[in-house]
């Protein structure tokens, strides 16, 4: 489940995609429903191009939610918090938590910033935090690969720093590690 702007975060749900696959999940790639005012995305031709480029991509439903037994998500940092567009969505999961369908499941988070120091670790904790009240599991990847620290080292879930070029790491081998150990995790909680 991801939100993006201009892109990089559907990059990372898509390696995330490819990894999952590959640990035989059944994997979905949803975007959250964008509720910014056109006016603004017209404003920002990056913005307005990736509206264009995910046109396609399913919205998260909360059916989507409840099938899911593992949850990836991949957000942008706001001002070191969740941008607007997700907490609104993820405001909407009350029945679903009222009704424990969203415990236990294995949940794992990622994020992007315009500098390195852009809330990116933040942004994640700040998800947790919600995923805590559903009675979630959170599979943060620690230090438990080598490639995490040549993604910048954050045990909390990757973050890439995102500059005019693109990304500024190399990040898919972390994701990619991510979403495998998201997957185990989740299988081995089907096994409780």
């Amino acid at each position: 489940m991801y939100y993006s702007m201009t892109g990089t975060n559907l990059k990372l749900a898509n390696w995330a995609k490819e990894a999952g696959e590959e640990a035989g999940a059944d994997v979905k790639v949803l975007k959250i429903p964008e509720t910014a005012p056109s006016s603004v995305v017209e404003g920002n031709p990056a913005w307005k191009a990736h509206v264009e480029e995910a046109k396609s991509i399913p919205e998260v439903t909360l059916d989507d939610l409840e099938w899911a037994d593992a949850i990836i998500f991949s957000v942008p940092s706001r001002f070191g918090n969740v941008p607007g567009q997700f907490k609104q969505f993820i405001d909407t999961t009350g029945s679903l938590w009222a009704k424990g369908k969203l415990a236990n499941k294995a949940v794992s988070a990622m994020s992007s910033a315009q500098n390195p120091h852009g809330g990116q670790e933040q942004t994640i904790l700040q998800l947790y935090t919600t995923m805590y009240h559903w009675g979630a599991i959170i599979a943060a990847p620690g230090y438990t690969d080598p490639v995490l620290f040549e993604a910048g080292g954050n045990p909390y879930g990757t973050s890439v720093t995102v500059g005019e070029n693109g990304m500024k790491e190399n990040v898919e081998a972390a994701v990619k590690h991510q979403a495998k150990r998201t997957v185990s995790i989740a299988k081995a909680l089907s096994h409780l």
